[in-house]
C-alpha cells in the first residue's frame, strides 16, 4: 500500500509536466478581453474617411462610368443608355486625339527639363554656396504661387508689344514673336512657364536626396585619384538613381492632368495647339453641355495614363535588375 502510494506520488510531477507541456503547445482561441471592443473603436475613427472616401472618390468614378454610356446632358436630359456610342464616337473624333497628342507633346517637352534644371540647380546649391536660405527660397518660391498669378505674371511677359522679353529681343536685332497667338511658340511658352513655376519641388527632392549621400564616397574617390567629374559620373548620378525615378514619375502624372496654365493663358488656342485632354473633357462638358461623351473621353484617358505609368514601372523594374546584376 505504501509503495502504491508512492509510485502514485512519484508519477504525479511527470504527469504534470505532460500536461503543461500540452496545454503550452496547444494553440489558443481566446480573445484578450476587449478585444471586440477594440474592434469597434477602430471602425469608428475610420468611419469618417470611409464615408469621405466613398462620397467623394468611389461614388464619382462609379457614377461616371454609368454616365458615360448614356446621353446625359447638363441640363438633365437624355439619361437614357446608349451602350458604347460614346466610346464609339471618341475613337472616331479627331479633336479629341489632337488634345491627347498636344498632352503627351506638353509633357514630353515639360518633364525633361523639370529633370535636368532640378537635379543642376540641387548641384549648385549642394556645393556649399554662400547664402543658402536664399538660394534655396529664390528657387522654391515661385512654386507656392498660385497658378492664376503664375498666368499673369507670364502673360504681361509674353506680351508682343508691352513684355520685356521682346523688348529685350528688339534691343539685340532678334525677331519679336507673339508667343502666345503663334501656334509655332505657343505650347513652347506654356512649358517655359510651367518649368519656372515647378522646379521649385523637384529642386528639393534631389537637395534632399544629395545631402543623404555619405561623405565617405566622397572621401574614398578622392583618395583614388577621382576628380569633381568623375565623383559626380561615379557616385552621385547613380545614387540620386531612386529618386530620379520618383520625380519622373510624378512629373510625367502632373504633366498628363495640365489644365490651369494653359486655359488661363492661351485658352486652348490658337487654332487648338495647345489644348490639353483635360480641357478637351471640360470643354465637352461644360461648354457642350454632353455629359456622357465626356465621361466617355475621360475614361479614355484614364486607360491611357494607366498604360503609360504600367510602362514606367515596367522600365523601372528592368533598370533596378539590371543593376543588381
Amino acid at each position: 500500500m505504501t509503495s502504491t502510494t508512492v509510485k502514485a506520488r512519484g508519477a504525479a510531477p511527470d504527469t504534470r509536466a505532460r500536461a503543461a507541456s500540452r496545454s503550452a503547445v496547444r494553440p489558443t482561441t481566446r480573445l484578450r478581453p476587449g478585444a471586440h471592443g477594440d474592434n469597434r473603436i477602430g471602425w469608428g475613427f475610420a468611419a469618417p474617411f470611409a464615408i469621405l472616401f466613398g462620397l467623394f472618390l468611389v461614388w464619382p468614378v462609379v457614377h461616371g462610368l454609368y454616365l458615360s454610356f448614356t446621353g446625359q446632358s447638363l441640363t438633365g436630359s437624355g439619361g437614357e443608355l446608349i451602350g458604347v456610342a460614346n466610346y464609339a464616337e471618341a475613337f472616331a473624333d479627331a479633336a479629341m486625339w489632337r488634345s491627347m497628342l498636344n498632352t503627351l507633346w506638353f509633357t514630353v517637352l515639360s518633364t525633361i527639363p523639370l529633370v535636368v534644371i532640378a537635379l543642376l540647380l540641387a548641384l549648385l546649391v549642394n556645393t556649399g554656396l554662400p547664402g543658402q536660405w536664399l538660394w534655396r527660397l529664390s528657387f522654391f518660391l515661385p512654386y507656392l504661387l498660385a497658378s492664376t498669378v503664375v498666368s499673369l505674371f507670364w502673360i504681361q511677359l509674353y506680351s508682343p508689344t508691352l513684355g520685356p522679353i521682346n523688348n529685350v529681343l528688339a534691343t539685340i536685332g532678334l525677331p519679336q514673336p507673339a508667343w502666345l497667338q503663334d501656334p509655332d511658340t505657343a505650347m513652347i511658352a506654356v512649358v517655359a512657364t510651367t518649368v519656372w513655376w515647378t522646379v521649385g519641388f523637384n529642386f528639393l527632392l534631389y537637395l534632399a536626396a544629395l545631402q543623404n549621400i555619405p561623405d565617405q564616397q566622397y572621401e574614398a574617390a578622392s583618395l583614388d585619384g577621382a576628380g569633381r567629374w568623375r565623383s559626380l559620373v561615379s557616385i552621385t548620378i547613380p545614387q540620386l538613381g531612386p529618386t530620379t525615378g520618383l520625380i519622373v514619375v510624378l512629373q510625367v502624372l502632373a504633366s498628363l492632368k495640365v489644365f490651369d496654365q494653359i486655359y488661363q493663358m492661351t485658352t486652348g488656342g490658337p487654332a487648338g495647339t495647345t489644348r490639353s485632354a483635360v480641357q478637351y473633357i471640360f470643354d465637352t462638358g461644360f461648354t457642350g453641355y454632353r455629359f456622357g461623351y465626356s465621361s466617355a473621353i475621360s475614361y479614355i484617358f484614364f486607360a491611357l495614363i494607366i498604360v503609360i505609368s504600367v510602362a514606367q514601372f515596367a522600365v523601372a523594374a528592368q533598370r533596378r535588375k539590371g543593376a543588381q546584376r
